[in-house]
């Protein structure tokens, strides 16, 4: 029988952005181009993407792929994240393979007058339990992306990333098709009842395991709102994956709702997750 879920103790910040998260002299620098894509999945939205191309890769052998949620936050090299400097570090060291990155904006309706706004398609996108996201993936941005570069079909080769409500995004996708991606980070993600997601917790634990590797970051200093309280969300999924014996980990810290602690460990995170 598995051992009983312990909470820890939230490890204390503040949370600093180390080595791994800068420029590093001899490391080769990945490129990062912008795109705008125009969904027939989610009919009328606009959104931009960007692609990291690591400095290895030279379409001999398709490239393992990661995609993230709310992609310009982490494509910014400038940014909390800084992602693509990480992959750098990390594909340098052989602590990820050759790893093509996918940055994707959640979606917009453009402004039908000049008084007036874009009207935001976030909530809807990421929150929402269904496979429609996943197939917006799988049908318009990975081929889209795989007409330039080869990119691999193989699960395990695959990896999806978000921040809150991005980071239900992430593990909806894993969820819903694990024969396409298998590695899921969620940063202080929304597994609250937005739009259903406080259930997942009890589906976990309702399903025979899926192949899916899973690594936590939540903070006890998170959001407690009429949709739900966030740390508790993340230690009743951390509870459910320990329970049903989930490749999983929790990185369970005294932060808010915001990137300071996930982006202080994105290169442990990368690295075990790519283990």
């Amino acid at each position: 029988m598995t051992e009983r879920f312990v909470i820890p103790m939230p490890t204390p910040g503040p949370y600093a952005l180390g080595a791994d998260s800068q420029p590093q002299p001899g490391v080769p620098q990945g490129a990062v181009t912008q795109h705008e894509w125009r969904s027939e999945i989610f009919p009328g939205t606009a959104r931009d993407y960007y692609v990291y191309v690591p400095a290895q890769y030279s379409g001999d052998e398709p490239a393992s792929v990661m995609v993230f949620q709310d992609g310009a936050r982490y494509a910014d090299v400038e940014g909390p994240a800084r992602t693509p400097i990480v992959f750098d570090n990390l594909i340098h060291q052989g602590k990820m393979p050759v790893t093509i990155g996918i940055f994707i904006n959640p979606g917009h309706f453009p402004a039908t007058a000049p008084d007036r706004e874009p009207v935001r398609n976030r909530s809807f996108e990421y929150d929402t339990l269904s496979d429609q996201y996943t197939r917006f993936l799988l049908e318009e941005i990975l081929p889209a992306v795989g007409a330039d570069y080869r990119l691999t079909d193989d699960p395990e080769q695959r990896a999806i990333c978000g921040m809150s409500s991005g980071g239900i995004c992430a593990w909806t996708v894993a969820w819903q098709r694990p024969d396409t991606f298998r590695k899921v980070l969620s940063h202080v993600g929304s597994f609250t009842d937005i739009r259903g997601g406080h259930v997942y917790p009890f589906l976990v634990r309702q399903n025979e395991p899926k192949p899916i590797r899973v690594f936590l970051q939540a903070g006890s200093n998170d959001l407690d709102r009429p949709w739900g309280d966030w740390p508790l969300a993340n230690l009743q999924m951390a509870a459910a994956f320990h329970s049903t014996g989930y490749d999983y980990r929790l990185a369970y810290g005294d932060g808010a709702h915001n990137f300071e602690h996930g982006a202080s460990i994105l290169p442990e995170s990368l690295a075990w997750l790519w283990r």
